[in-house]
């Protein structure tokens, strides 16, 4: 059976090409896998599990059907939904993962990531991804009202564009000690992970042994899946 990996939908009610898409995606492919992982910013923005979002109850139902069939679902916080909580998993039944995650498949030991705490150049980014992955920051903005915490994910959701407009290929992009340090400390051969919206397969060599970088793409334009059998990982893109 295939086990499926996806990463960076950034599902929103504005974009409800992507949602149809994905919801596609778990009605065939979805139903028939082994594992579905989602490798983070499986939405645009979160602002708390208490967020009644329509477009995002219908993803939460869609979610907990495939676990219901006895498919498993994983999730990773991204930079977009780092305030997933409990009640989603509760709600999904999908199980949340720590980042990085070490994964045995098919006689492979793989390290899965969200891939933007790799991204070690952008030192402006790396603050503010400190300071939101703290429990007591993600408490006090949870005490704040749902009109306050939309305001918020639209201000930072501003920011970010303004970031990606201006900010150089290089820094917004993985930084290769930092991978070679992760695999490392890990032991492993094989990274898998998104964030970067820069799908491809990368060969390493690493204290002169070889390794594989593999990077999930977004769905802005098309869906980016990897399919991992016994034959191995198969990195693809899914035109509308």
């Amino acid at each position: 059976m295939t086990t499926l990996f996806v990463s960076d939908l950034h599902l929103d009610a504005a974009r409800p090409d992507i949602g149809g898409q994905f919801l596609g995606f778990l009605e065939t492919e979805g139903v028939a896998a082994e594992a579905l992982y989602i490798l983070g910013d499986l939405f645009e923005s979160w602002i708390g599990d208490d967020d009644p979002d329509a477009h995002y109850s219908v993803i939460k139902r869609a979610l907990r059907s495939l676990v219901d069939h006895g498919v498993p679902v994983y999730f990773m916080h991204g930079n977009r939904d780092f305030m997933v909580g409990e009640r989603f998993a509760q709600e999904t039944g999908a199980r949340i993962l720590s980042d990085p995650h070490v994964l045995e498949i098919h006689g492979e030991t793989v390290l899965l990531s969200h891939g933007d705490a790799l991204c070690t150049d952008d030192v402006e980014y790396q603050k503010i991804r400190l300071m939101t992955r703290d429990p007591t920051w993600q408490a006090m903005m949870l005490e704040k009202s749902l009109a306050e915490r939309q305001a918020f994910a639209a201000q930072a959701r501003a920011a970010s564009m303004q970031q990606a407009r201006t900010a150089s290929q290089g820094i917004s992009d993985v930084n290769q000690a930092a991978v070679e340090e992760l695999m490392r400390e890990h032991q492993v051969s094989i990274l898998l992970h998104g964030h970067t919206h820069r799908p491809a397969v990368h060969t390493l060599n690493i204290d002169e042994g070889s390794g594989t970088r593999i990077v999930l793409g977004d769905w802005y334009e098309q869906g980016s899946v990897v399919r991992w059998d016994e034959n191995g990982p198969d990195l693809s893109a899914m035109p509308r």
